[in-house]
């Protein structure tokens, strides 16, 4: 007895096109290119994961930098006092700190200068 495997078939290509909608040009309707479309944007996805902590910590740096100029002080002086008085306080929170509360960012500022 001889095997259809059009039901299947067709459920894989259904499933390559769900992923790719919204790509452009045939990725979003050839099942063929829309598999390598998708198995890229898998790759990227995987890669940027990674990347995306190291642009965080990249952007965390440039809040405090900027936060702690307006003290007088530079980002590498402010981190090793930091460090030397035993605050416990990390990156993230300090940039948050720093944007969204001036004035326990500057106390914090103030408790490193001492």
């Amino acid at each position: 007895m001889r095997v259809k495997r059009g039901v299947t078939a067709r459920a894989r290509h259904k499933k390559i096109l769900k992923a790719t909608k919204g790509m452009t040009l045939s990725r979003r309707n050839s099942s063929r290119l829309g598999k390598q479309g998708m198995v890229k944007a898998l790759q990227y996805a995987y890669r940027d994961r990674r990347n995306k902590k190291r642009t965080m910590r990249g952007l965390w740096t440039t809040r405090i930098n900027a936060a702690v100029r307006e003290h007088g002080l530079s980002y590498s002086v402010f981190i090793n006092k930091v460090k030397s008085a035993g605050v416990t306080i990390d990156r993230k929170i300090m940039a948050e700190l720093a944007v969204n509360e001036p004035t326990a960012f500057a106390e914090i500022v103030k408790t490193v200068n001492k």
